[in-house]
């Protein structure tokens, strides 16, 4: 059951990485190059560390110059190993006591020289040892050295490490290199922290609770809440009873390696939700019609169409396309932006701005879709039919009355009452003759309207088109790999957090290791840990 447990956990893991992961490869360039390193670094970090398994256990004995950190180290292992004082190298080199034979790819992977390691067992002074089995105890640099290489060292080896144990002393706990370096950049990480003031035997019994309540109002201070403090000495043994029994419950842990490695996914979701900070209100068809009507006018559309109908209604006239207003496009395209990119980072608002059309290219596409409309100022058939009725009949009628009044003058010789019959005959052709001829301007107004009406609806449709296609559709796949950034990010944060040392080791269990696989996480604050 256990075995299938580790499995399952080791597993988890590592989709968590793989979705860190995508969604680095989707964010891409998007990302400020800081917060592109640190989740690269991450992801590199712990698929090493978890092909190199999590069975073993690293601690990290970390500090300034004089904190006694390698005095305690060798009191911790009881071993003569680590250099102290004027022995301490002159090279920014890490010490290693392992309490595994099979920790040599670990420690190769952490960078530490073959002559600086050495196996623990116990064996030669019989002491029992075997509770710390799997641990890998590092004595770093001095993070505040002269020397620049010994503070690359320490930022290196960090974040490789499971549980980071801080040791400093009465006269320098409060250094500002210590609290602005690192400890304010561990905000998250309280879970894999321990701090030791060392050399306590040098403080007086009424300061030692003062002094402590100090480090921890300065670490509070720090945004780090709950971590694990311990008043040690190196030099009476005071307290290093305590701190093996911190590292043999961190070892009876196999989830602290696996925690820590959680707490870095953590950390780098989270700076990955600070990039994409929340879901875009962004729709495609509300867009599309919002910036409709303006790219409307700056082609002058409405002209257009009412040139046609012009011409059908007159019978005359060469209605074109004019092409679009430079300017009034250019603008379209930057109000689109505008509007699409509102919630966005920077870098996503760049890659928008390099994903849809360019003014020229959007100009382009505007006025090839305007040529493709059909510009149909053809009068109706009907109407010239009805024309040329209008005129006949309107002939007959003059034809007719001039008979009629030659007639009831009496020049042309015809039987009463034909005259005055010849007069109302004309009179009916000249009103059947105006009839005609208006039914025809009727029926020209209403083939007007519909040509009109019809160029208009084309002309948006084609507008529709260009927006959609130009504008529309990169917003809507860059919108769309935003959302999988964010999801990916959120699946990846780490669910229930690991709880901070207080009193007693108090690290995530592996079955809350577990139920952090189903976590669909929230928040964007930048978080993150330096080790």
């Amino acid at each position: 059951m256990t075995a299938d447990r580790h499995t399952s956990h080791d597993a988890t893991l590592r989709a968590r990485t793989e979705d860190v992961a995508e969604a680095l490869a989707i964010a891409g360039s998007r990302l400020d190059d800081a917060t592109s390193e640190r989740v690269t670094t991450a992801v590199e970090g712990v698929r090493a560390r978890l092909s190199l398994g999590v069975d073993h256990t690293i601690v990290a004995f970390a500090g300034g110059t004089g904190s006694g950190k390698s005095s305690l180290f060798n009191k911790v292992s009881r071993l003569s190993f680590a250099d102290v004082g004027v022995k301490r190298p002159t090279t920014a080199r890490v010490t290693a006591c392992a309490w595994s034979q099979d920790a040599e790819a670990l420690l190769d992977w952490v960078g530490v020289d073959r002559e600086r390691r050495i196996t623990q067992s116990g064996e030669l002074d019989g002491v029992d040892e075997r509770h710390l089995d799997g641990l890998v105890l590092l004595d770093l640099p001095d993070h505040d050295s002269v020397e620049p290489a010994h503070q690359e060292v320490v930022d290196r080896v960090l974040p490789m490490v499971d549980l980071l144990v801080w040791v400093v002393d009465p006269q320098k706990y409060a250094d500002d290199a210590l609290h602005s370096g690192y400890l304010r950049d561990s905000v998250g990480s309280e879970a894999s922290m321990v701090v030791l003031l060392n050399q306590v035997d040098t403080v007086p019994d009424a300061q030692r609770e003062n002094l402590l309540g100090d480090l921890r109002r300065l670490l509070a201070d720090d945004g780090l809440t709950g971590v694990y403090v311990q008043a040690v000495s190196a030099r009476s043994g005071e307290g290093v009873d305590e701190v093996r029994t911190l590292l043999e419950e961190a070892c009876a842990r196999r989830s602290v390696a696996a925690g820590r490695a959680a707490a870095e996914l953590d950390a780098a979701a989270r700076l990955l939700l600070a990039q994409t900070p929340a879901e875009v209100p962004w729709q495609m068809g509300p867009a599309v019609e919002r910036e409709l009507d303006a790219l409307v006018v700056a082609t002058g559309l409405d002209s257009v169409a009412s040139q046609v109908g012009n011409t059908v209604r007159n019978g005359y006239g060469h209605p074109e396309v004019p092409p679009p207003d430079r300017d009034a496009v250019a603008l379209s395209r930057a109000r689109w932006l505008t509007r699409a990119g509102a919630s966005l980072r920077p870098g996503w608002q760049r890659s928008l701005a390099e994903s849809v059309s360019g003014a020229d290219q959007l100009r382009t596409a505007v006025a090839g879709a305007l040529r493709g409309i059909p510009l149909d100022a053809r009068g109706p058939s009907a109407a010239r039919t009805m024309r040329r009725v209008a005129w006949g009949l309107a002939g007959l009628a003059v034809v007719a009355a001039v008979l009629g009044l030659l007639a009831v003058t009496g020049v042309l010789d015809l039987p009463d009452p034909w005259g005055t019959v010849v007069l109302v005959v004309a009179g009916l052709l000249a009103v059947a003759a105006g009839a005609t001829a208006l039914a025809g301007v009727a029926a020209r107004r209403r083939l007007a309207a519909r040509r009109e009406h019809a160029v208009a609806t084309a002309g948006r449709a084609a507008l529709e088109r260009v927006l959609t296609e130009s504008l529309g559709e990169p917003t809507r796949k860059l919108l769309v790999e935003h959302r999988r950034v964010r999801e990916l990010a959120q699946a990846a944060t780490e669910l229930p957090a690991a709880r901070p040392l207080t009193g007693t080791l108090r690290l995530p269990t592996e079955d809350e290791l577990a139920s952090s696989s189903t976590n669909t996480g929230s928040g964007a604050q930048e978080a993150g840990a330096r080790g």
